[in-house]
Formats: C-alpha cells, structure tokens, sequence
C-alpha cells in the first residue's frame, strides 16, 4: 500500500501537483535504504535537494572599488562630452545648409549664381579636406617604405 502511495506522489510531483509535506515524505522514503528497485533512478534527485540545503557559499564576494567607479564616471562624462560635439557639429552643418536657396536661373540669374558659387565653395572645402587626410597616407607610405626596406 505504501508503494501504490508513493508511486501516485511521484506522479503528482512530477506534474508539480504536490504540498510540502507530500515532498517531504517523498524525501524520507527516499534517503531510506529500503527504496523499491524500479524506483531507484528518483533517489539522485531526492538525495540532491538533501545536500544541496546542506552547502554554503564560502568565496569572498568582491565588491568594486572606488577606482572603478571613478573610471566609470570618466567614461561617462567622455560620452556625453563626444555625444555634444556630435550633436554641434550637426547643428553647425544644419545650419550651412540652411543658407542655399532652390532657384532656377529663369527665376533670378544672379541668385542662381549666387547660389552656385555657394555651392562649388563647399564642395571645394570638403574636397581640400579630403586631400588633406590623403597626404597623410602618403606620409605613411614613405615611412613604411623606409622601415621596411
């Protein structure tokens, strides 16, 4: 009889069905030397929640340090700091963009020249810009060609 009760408790634990105190007499009778033979396969399970409430945790727990916290401040500020140029510099781009004006040389041929000269002035500081970060890489180039002769 205690058998066809303990099989029913399995089953019911199983499915998540069981009190505490089913689950309490399910670990008695299992950390018991007299468990049935085709019931043996449960008691790791059993015996595992018995020596897992046994064990304590003795590692020393690190907690972060003032210079940790100091850096991590630091980069914060950094990020804000690189956010605001950012956004600057976007507003400063916003703003020459705002100085053209759509027109069509029947509407006003100076305008349209106006604007175009605008235009090409532009376009002529962005290139020399680029020029200028190429002429590093010539710089590079050279170095390299020393180095690895």
């Amino acid at each position: 009889m205690a058998l066809n009760r303990i099989e029913k408790l399995i089953e019911s634990y199983l499915e998540g069905e069981t009190s505490v105190a089913e689950e309490n007499e399910l670990k008695v009778y299992f950390s018991s030397t007299d468990v049935a033979q085709h019931l043996k396969h449960y008691q790791p399970l059993f015996s595992y929640f018995t020596q897992a409430k046994e064990e304590q945790f003795s590692r020393e727990i690190l907690l972060p340090t003032k210079k940790e916290n100091n850096v991590q401040m630091w980069s914060i500020a950094a990020s804000v700091v690189v956010l605001l140029g950012v956004g600057t510099f976007m507003y400063v781009q916003n703003t020459k963009a705002d100085d053209f004006v759509a027109c069509s040389p029947e509407d006003s041929p100076e305008l349209a020249l106006e604007q175009t000269q605008k235009a090409l002035a532009l376009v002529s500081e962005h290139l020399n810009t680029g020029i200028k970060s190429v002429s590093y890489i010539n710089e590079y180039e050279e170095s390299k060609d020393r180095i690895f002769k």
